[in-house]
């Protein structure tokens, strides 16, 4: 009787130990993050990217995503022309990535992930000449792709040609929001000295 019970604890201790050398399975989770890349000759100057594995298939996700002028040329400055939502290569443009500051990440259901994948999509099926330094540029797609998952993302004219600066913005008017969705701050924002127009 009492062997069987020392067999039976030593049966139980050993199977606890198997457990604990099993494999965990990954939690499967899409992150967005918010970049700005302040000026210079490469474009977007702001974009998100999205990596990690969607739960609902398990699919890899890696991709990033940002709006610009198909031909970055001075007629810009002179009103509308083509545009596209574009994507850079992550190891020949490593060094752009790298240059480029991260100021907020946090994890997307698969449903918000969705929701972001189809504002893309509507930046993409813009008609042409899509594409205005004043009203329809890499700022603009940022700011309505952080309203796509409920974010406040207000486009105050003074901001809307400052990359980092809409981003700063973005993560002062939304800081409460992202500290309840345990986002990771990167980038921490300087206070306002004057308000913002």
């Amino acid at each position: 009787m009492r062997f069987q019970r020392t067999l039976s604890r030593m049966t139980g201790l050993f199977t606890a130990f198997l457990l604990l050398l099993a494999p965990v399975q990954a939690v499967a989770a899409v992150e967005i993050s918010f970049y700005s890349h302040e000026f210079g000759s490469n474009f977007p100057h702001a974009f998100v990217t999205l990596t990690g594995t969607l739960d609902r298939t398990g699919e890899k996700i890696q991709g990033n995503y940002g709006f610009t002028a198909t031909h970055v040329t001075p007629a810009i400055l002179l009103g509308s022309v083509q545009g596209e939502v574009f994507s850079r290569d992550p190891q020949k443009d490593a060094q752009y990535m790298a240059a480029s500051d991260r100021h907020f990440t946090f994890t997307l259901s698969d449903a918000e992930y969705d929701a972001v994948m189809g504002r893309i999509a509507s930046w993409q099926a813009l008609k042409q000449p899509s594409y205005n330094l004043n009203r329809q540029n890499c700022v603009f797609f940022v700011a309505d792709v952080a309203a796509s998952l409920g974010m406040a993302a207000d486009t105050p004219k003074g901001l809307m040609k400052k990359p980092r600066s809409y981003t700063e913005f973005l993560t002062r008017a939304n800081r409460d929001w992202l500290a309840a969705r345990g986002a990771v701050i990167h980038r921490q924002p300087p206070e306002l000295t004057q308000p913002e127009t």
